[in-house]
């Protein structure tokens, strides 16, 4: 029995599994341990590839093929740029074989808000990645170019145009026939954003070079710094860069001997710094900070990805601070006769004060730093304004917009108001005194109230050759006192103009008034007589 019994046992049905037993686990094979690990690799680097080609895009160059050429091209769908009405002026360089495979453009517009909106700082910037160099060059505000109005100032296109998209395309328009080719991109900055970049950053170490004592409270705006090297904040960098001179102590401005030019020093200096500060690797992971400050503060043609990637071309690339040129356009000082400012000073022609381009110097910094063109500019590429010695201005292109101004000032007598007539003393009779000629330099063209805009030039008034002179622009104000224009005051010594081949300039001679032959009918004081210019 127990046999038999052992014998059912054996080929008897198995016992069902204890549920509360725990299973043995099933080791992988290595073969498949690796397997794992290489799709798990190849998953990371695809999102990492993807994640990277999205956040450092490379720029395609905007196509901005000459009008004539676009007339030759049929059924060419390639989105081109809004093209820019020169006019009757050169056209500058939009294309042509690069000196290197990614040698780019940028103008940069410093806006101030809290200035009215003028545009005090352009910088124009050329980065060769190549070759891992590049250049940024100053344009001074008070530069003169070549637009239709007497009062000739770059920093005053934009507000002149209304600002927005179109005071901003005009501004493009007139820095690239300053330089003679048009720049690829163009970011418009606020100023308030730099400083929020330097908070971000955590600080930049500067050396402020002086100090700095103004108070505006009309602007809310208040500048107290000491000179020397330390760390500075957001704030203290704003007020470095705004200051141009201290409050008025016994009716003297202290501030830099240079005026805007000084100011423009150390901007650059400042600016030097900061990038040498953000072109370190521990800055790449605050990159959403930077990306607030962009959405906020800057407009632009290149997106953020684009500007991730001239980053990351410098930082990774070598590109460092050395590599960096920074300098002012190359220009010297001139007072220059205006025939729209201020004409209370009797007897004598008013003047702008004008920093002009030395068109030499310009050209060559041009040909071999700016440019990203192998093709080599000569002179007439340049629109670069100068002065005659009849006080006349011309261009480099031979081309002025503003015909008044290309002819030799007109200086006129204006009448003196009428006086009711004194009570003879008979003990003390008045000195006979009838030379009073009370000369005033004015714009034969510019006799009508109207403002003219691009949209609606004014009527204006002809001049001596019977042509209709439109009237100037009102110029912005300029409430900034980092950016205000100081009154204008002769130089002892006129300073040399490097472009000038003429005679050095003379101011004209005084017209000596003749006492009248007869007594005058009455005057209306609102009729300027123009007179002929002195021989």
């Amino acid at each position: 029995m127990k046999k038999e019994s052992g014998k059912r046992l054996a080929g008897g049905t198995p016992k069902a599994p204890d549920p509360l037993k725990p299973k043995k686990k099933r080791r992988l094979t290595w073969q498949q341990i690796v397997l794992i690990i290489l799709i798990v690799v190849l998953a990371l680097a695809l999102i990492g590839t993807l994640v990277w080609r999205n956040t450092f895009v490379k720029p395609e160059l905007p196509n901005r093929t000459p009008p004539e050429a676009n007339s030759t091209q049929s059924g060419d769908t390639t989105s081109k740029e809004p093209e820019i009405d020169y006019g009757d002026g050169i056209r500058p360089r939009a294309d042509g074989e690069r000196k290197s495979a990614d040698y780019y453009t940028i103008l940069i517009i410093g806006r101030d808000t809290g200035g009215g909106g003028l545009t005090d700082t352009l910088l124009l910037a050329s980065y060769d990645v190549t070759n891992q160099k590049a250049t940024v060059m100053s344009i001074p505000r008070d530069t003169m170019v070549n637009v239709p109005w007497d009062i000739k100032k770059i920093n005053g296109v934009y507000n002149y145009y209304g600002g927005g998209e179109k005071g901003i395309q005009h501004l493009y328009k007139e820095i690239s026939q300053l330089v003679g080719f048009e720049p690829d991109w163009k970011v418009v900055v606020e100023w308030e954003a730099v400083g929020e970049i330097v908070d971000a950053m955590g600080g930049v170490y500067f050396d402020v070079p002086r100090n700095m004592n103004y108070d505006d409270p009309l602007q809310d705006l208040h500048i107290h710094q000491t000179k020397g090297y330390r760390l500075l904040s957001g704030d203290d960098a704003m007020q470095v860069l705004r200051y141009r001179h201290d409050n008025r102590v016994n009716g003297v401005m202290p501030g830099y001997p240079e005026g805007d030019l000084g100011r423009v020093k150390t901007q650059q200096a400042f600016l030097k710094a900061m990038l040498e500060q953000l072109l370190q690797v521990k800055n790449m992971t605050k990159i959403g900070n930077f990306i607030t400050v962009f959405q906020n503060n800057v407009e632009t043609d290149l997106t953020f990805q684009n500007i991730l990637w001239f980053a990351q071309q410098a930082i990774f690339g070598g590109l460092g601070v050395d590599n960096v040129n920074f300098l002012t356009m190359p220009n010297y000082v001139k007072d220059v006769y205006s025939r729209t400012t201020d004409r209370s000073t009797n007897g004598k022609y008013t003047t702008q004060n004008y920093v002009l381009p030395n068109a030499k110097q310009l050209l060559e910094v041009v040909n071999s730093d700016l440019s990203p063109f192998k093709e080599v500019f000569t002179m007439s590429d340049l629109d670069i304004m100068s002065v005659n010695s009849n006080g006349s201005i011309r261009s480099s292109t031979g081309y002025v917009e503003d015909k008044a101004a290309a002819a030799p000032p007109v200086y006129v007598t204006k009448p003196a108001e009428e006086e009711p007539p004194e009570e003879e003393d008979p003990e003390n009779p008045p000195e006979e005194n009838p030379d009073d000629p009370n000369a005033l330099p004015t714009d034969p063209g510019n006799t009508n109230p109207d403002t003219p805009t691009p949209d609606n030039p004014g009527t204006g008034t002809p001049d001596n050759s019977g042509a209709v002179t439109p009237n100037p622009p009102s110029q912005p104000e300029d409430t900034n006192p980092g950016t205000t224009v100081p009154p204008v005051t002769p130089a002892p010594e006129e300073t040399p103009d490097p472009n000038e081949t003429t005679d050095p300039v003379t101011p004209p001679p005084e017209q000596p008034a003749e006492p009248p032959a007869e007594p005058e009918p009455p005057v209306n004081p609102d009729i300027i007589f123009i007179e002929p210019p002195p021989e």
